[in-house]
């Protein structure tokens, strides 16, 4: 190593986890930079578009709502929240994974969870076990003491915008017709949050049962873009 090279080294001190300001480490755990993988899955809209249930943006704007209001936007946000506030992680991991209806969501959540768990304890030195990933994030935030409800909204419009990337490739539609998506939707974010810190897990569910379906016949697909 070169004695430049080593002057431009980046280093992390325990000063540097204690100064820094929480909320930008919110933003990197939400950033699409952060390597969980989300945007390799659609969660099911691959299917809705292939089948033109969602053909425009006012459509997907509509079929992200139920997803949030309905599907596992809510779901993960008490699990995440449930997470957070000291539940037991090994009765919501076996609640989250019971909560995906198909294989492939299971493996969505699994598989995200695993990646942030390791880059977690990796980059922040705690331990973080491989969780759902609801459940893992909520475990994250605990231990690395970040205020729980911009996390919660964080989380929450991260996963619409998340989706809203798979509509614009499948649709498809502009960028700038996704970012409007994501703005209208940034209130139900905010608003489910809020919910999702009072709530316990007699809250938890949803009925969404088209999403479900969509889920379960994504594998059947002639050909596809996305891992669900």
């Amino acid at each position: 190593m070169t004695t430049a090279t080593a002057m431009i080294t980046p280093t992390i001190s325990r000063t540097t986890m204690i100064t820094t300001d929480p909320h930008l480490t919110l933003h990197q755990l939400f950033s699409p930079a952060f390597p969980v993988g989300a945007f390799a899955y659609s969660h099911g809209l691959e299917t809705c578009v292939q089948a033109a249930q969602v053909t425009d943006a006012a459509a997907l704007q509509d079929w992200l709502e139920t997803v949030l209001e309905y599907g596992a936007g809510w779901s993960d946000a008490v699990l995440m929240a449930q997470a957070a506030q000291g539940g037991d992680t090994d009765t919501l991991a076996d609640l989250a994974l019971a909560l995906s209806p198909s294989h492939e969501r299971r493996r969505e959540t699994a598989l995200q969870g695993a990646a942030l768990a390791a880059t977690v304890s990796e980059v922040w030195g705690i331990d973080v076990p491989p969780l759902p990933y609801p459940v893992a994030m909520g475990r994250s935030v605990a231990l690395l003491d970040l205020p729980l409800p911009p996390a919660l909204t964080l989380y929450l419009q991260a996963f619409a915008a998340n989706l809203t990337g798979a509509g614009v490739r499948l649709i498809p539609l502009g960028q700038t017709d996704g970012q409007r998506v994501i703005r209208t939707l940034t209130p139900l974010c905010q608003r489910l949050a809020d919910r999702a810190i009072r709530a316990d897990l007699d809250d938890i569910g949803g009925f969404a049962p088209l999403l479900d379906i969509a889920s379960q016949r994504h594998d059947q697909l002639y050909s596809r873009l996305f891992r669900s």
